[in-house]
């Protein structure tokens, strides 16, 4: 049996209720579904790097193959471990729940230059953590550590699914939409639902079971 990894979303947690009930989900199959903190207790200091460094060990050190479900920013992530030449033939499917796909050029505009000048030049701002439910501040590193990675780079073709919200404000489906529509292997399944997809989880479920035939 593959391992079953869920990557939680930017500012969140394992003890966020999509990643809580997709694991109670798994449970009832008697399937465990690890949820790594991808915080590492220190989210002022997140990068994607870190993040990808953090799960690819988690797949290297596992014999068996590994499956990846993502959500946002835990999406994109999943994307680029998969990415990685000695990771790639151990992951056996993705599955990516509005995955962050250009999250700096939808994300950036919406600060605005003045509140991005300030983060460049302070080199923290302040963000809203809604698992800890206060301000944390995140170092200006994320940012310039995200400019390095293109999406169009991203050509693994492992079986993937993604389910996204059309009336996602935060990562516009726009966004899966391309990455779909030049990828064969990407199947792009799109919900009434925003951002956090919590009106449709079973149609989620649904999905996510047939899809990797549980």
């Amino acid at each position: 049996m593959p391992q079953y990894l869920y990557l939680h979303g930017f500012a969140s947690s394992p003890r966020s209720a999509k990643a809580q009930s997709m694991k109670t989900r798994f449970a009832a199959l008697g399937i465990p579904l690890i949820i790594p903190d991808l915080n590492q207790g220190d989210f002022a200091h997140l990068t994607l790097s870190r993040q990808i460094q953090q799960v690819s060990a988690l797949v290297l050190a596992q014999s068996e193959p590994t499956v990846l479900i993502g959500s946002s920013l835990g999406g994109l992530t999943a994307a680029w471990v998969a990415q990685q030449i000695t990771i790639t033939e151990r992951i056996e499917k993705l599955v990516l729940l509005a995955p962050a796909f250009d999250f700096l050029k939808q994300w950036l505009p919406r600060l605005g230059p003045e509140a991005l000048d300030t983060w460049r030049t302070v080199g923290t701002l302040p963000v809203y953590h809604y698992t800890e439910q206060r301000q944390i501040p995140l170092h200006y590193g994320f940012i310039t550590d995200a400019q390095g990675y293109r999406d169009e780079e991203l050509r693994a073709t492992i079986p993937t699914l993604i389910l996204h919200g059309t009336q996602d404000e935060t990562i516009a489906i726009e966004a899966s939409r391309a990455y779909a529509a030049t990828r064969p292997w990407v199947h792009l399944v799109e919900l009434p639902g925003d951002h956090a997809l919590t009106d449709v989880e079973a149609e989620i479920w649904q999905h996510t079971q047939e899809f990797l035939s549980l």
